[in-house]
């Protein structure tokens, strides 16, 4: 690791955006700490980055367990001190809300809500001690539009997207960044199969939401994009 490189902190790195997000930065010579719950997707990322720098750490992390993250969190503290946390873990369904069952209810609210609430409360006190930090959440366009067949999933963003706002009031004075990216229908393994055969040409590709993930979080200096909302230049689905 030379002087310039920053430590990043990236959960649901497995596949879609998060994957996208971690081939970046390692591409531009950054340290990612790769978090999931599936362990056989983070060795497989890790071999197809071709990890020859070391830069690349994986975690097995289920973001719904505070204890787990914790842990995790004590390994990576031994010998980094984390530079930015970039919170992108999240499933959803695709029913009427007549039709969801409490037990996927409970799970997105544990994983796009809980999960991310989970993380920021890790990495905050260390932040605030050190005068710095940033946290970018990859939130979704459902903040900023009703979608029927999704009102859990829209809950879970709407209610990470109150939290940041709020947060982002409270730590300014300790040179904290708060930042919310907005992706509308993204080119990811989160859809069926035959709604990426059919939009999937006009859908948003995880690798462009990487690269602006990555122009946000280096761009030095006193300004700082809170929120960013991306859209397929064909419009919503």
């Amino acid at each position: 690791m030379t002087a310039k490189t920053k430590v990043i902190w990236l959960t649901g790195a497995g596949s879609g955006i998060g994957k996208s997000i971690a081939e970046i930065f390692v591409r531009k010579n950054h340290n990612v700490i790769c978090c999931s719950r599936d362990a056989e997707k983070l060795k497989r990322l890790k071999t197809e980055l071709n990890d020859k720098a070391g830069l690349v750490d994986i975690y097995k992390l289920d973001v719904t367990n505070h204890s787990e993250i914790s842990k995790v969190y004590n390994e990576i503290k031994k010998g980094k001190e984390i530079d930015c946390l970039i919170n992108n873990a999240g499933i959803t369904s695709f029913n009427l809300a007549a039709d969801d069952t409490m037990e996927e209810i409970r799970k997105i609210i544990e994983t796009n809500l809980l999960g991310s609430i989970f993380t920021i409360k890790t990495v905050l006190p260390d932040f605030i001690k050190r005068k710095k930090g940033t946290i970018i959440n990859i939130l979704s366009v459902v903040t900023k539009k009703v979608f029927t067949k999704s009102s859990i999933y829209s809950a879970s963003k709407h209610g990470l997207l109150a939290y940041t706002n709020v947060l982002r009031e409270e730590v300014r004075e300790h040179n904290i960044r708060i930042i919310n990216v907005i992706p509308g229908a993204t080119k990811t393994p989160m859809w069926s199969n035959k709604v990426l055969e059919k939009h999937s040409d006009r859908m948003i590709t995880p690798s462009d939401i990487g690269k602006i993930v990555f122009d946000v979080f280096t761009l030095e200096t006193n300004m700082v994009a809170e929120e960013i909302v991306l859209r397929p230049i064909k419009g919503d689905l």
